[in-house]
């Protein structure tokens, strides 16, 4: 890259939806020049344990764009969710809510997959698909000049731009440069993230027991192997970390139990502090937030993922038809219409998972009780339950153009 260099889109931030929001621009609008700049550049295999749920709205953007075949091999389906409430030493976890019919297509509402997978389908796709990507580099500033905008670059050069879009993560240095203002807390948890083989078959069934440090999420992948998202308080996460292996196994198995048999670590124990974090506003003139710089959620729900390829989706129609009608893209007046699409749904996810991990967090035997009823009342009200089916393959709520599998 030349010291000076001119882009129409800059994304800085080279996670899972700042990569789809570059492609889905560049697929929607060939004529604009989008470069994706990524502080760590491609990663090892392995490097990253954690996989995630896609959501079947998720699922089609993605088939739209030309990866989902890419990443199928490796999609396990859930075909069904249990949640149950219960205390860590109980013998007996009743199943309080079960959700296990598909969408009306026969779809399954959601599929889980390795991030690294997908994060390298996704740079793959990219790079055929004519974007430039720079890495390692970072945005180090920015600065508005009438209808562009001046990066300087970590490196020292320096690129114009019509519209800067910061994909930097939940820390975002982008988001306190562009002035943006955030509600944020600590929940003194920390999700441990881990892999597991088991001997018997998950059948494609996810579990969620809420336990009172946390909830522990068992979610299946391709093979006798599973995913874990396991919430604990920061202390005692910290603690199990450093334990040797006999010992944390000991910890996880008795809150996995032995539906699925033996069990054995498939993989090394990752650790992430967890908290809120809700930006007041997601745009400024020729800049706008995406992703975890938008809005960093608990992973209760694990819809974080899901909510940034929204953001994805959302922004890249919104750009695409501002250039087809030969409107400035970075216009504020542009970027408006996508900050009133997806803030709200932002601010009540957020809002959602923080009430439902203070809410199933707490070891009160009469609070658990009325739990308990609350979740059975939804498993016996089939308009609840699919409902939150809908919810939860990302279908509720004013759906953008990829997400119903729709081209721009």
């Amino acid at each position: 890259m030349a010291d000076s260099k001119r882009a129409d889109v800059v994304i800085a931030g080279g996670g899972s939806a700042g990569l789809t929001a570059a492609l889905a621009i560049k697929r929607g609008a060939p004529d604009l020049d989008v470069m994706l700049i990524d502080a760590a550049g491609r990663k090892p295999a392995g490097a990253d344990q954690r996989a995630s749920a896609i959501a079947a709205a998720a699922k089609r953007m993605l088939d739209t764009l030309g990866v989902w075949g890419h990443v199928a091999d490796e999609a396990q389906p859930i075909n069904a969710m249990e949640i149950t409430d219960s205390a860590t030493g109980d013998a007996v976890r009743p199943i309080f809510l079960t959700f296990q019919e598909p969408l009306s297509d026969g779809e399954p509402f959601a599929h889980m997959v390795p991030n690294g997978v997908l994060t390298a389908a996704l740079q793959d796709a990219s790079g055929a698909a004519g974007i430039e990507i720079v890495a390692p580099e970072t945005v180090r500033d920015f600065t508005v000049e009438g209808s562009s905008v001046a990066l300087s670059l970590g490196s020292g050069k320096r690129v114009d731009a019509r519209l800067l879009v910061a994909a930097d993560g939940v820390r975002s240095g982008l988001r306190g440069k562009a002035g943006i203002a955030t509600v944020s807390w600590r929940y003194k948890q920390m999700a441990i993230v881990v892999t597991v083989a088991h001997e018997r078959p998950h059948h494609g069934v996810a579990r969620e027991h809420f336990l009172p440090s946390g909830p522990f999420a068992i979610l299946p992948l391709k093979g006798n192997r599973s995913s874990l998202v396991w919430t604990e308080r920061e202390a005692d996460a910290k603690k199990l970390l450093a334990e040797d292996e006999f010992v944390f196994q000991i910890e996880l198995e008795r809150r996995f139990g032995h539906h699925l048999g033996e069990l054995s670590l498939d993989g090394p124990r990752q650790g992430y502090p967890l908290g809120l974090t809700l930006a007041r506003d997601f745009v400024r003139p020729h800049f706008a937030l995406l992703g975890d710089a938008a809005h960093g959620i608990h992973p209760v729900a694990g819809q974080g993922l899901n909510l940034g390829f929204r953001d994805a989706a959302a922004l890249a129609e919104i750009v695409v038809d501002a250039n087809r009608l030969g409107l400035d893209i970075g216009h504020i007046e542009t970027l408006k219409r996508y900050e009133q699409w997806r803030r709200f749904d932002s601010w009540q996810m957020g809002v959602t998972t923080d009430v439902l991990n203070r809410l199933f967090s707490k070891e009160n035997k009469m609070l658990r009780t009325a739990r308990s009823v609350g979740l059975g009342i939804v498993d016996r009200l089939p308009f609840l339950k699919q409902n939150f089916i809908k919810e939860a393959a990302g279908l509720g709520g004013e759906l953008p153009r990829l997400m119903r599998g729709e081209a721009l």
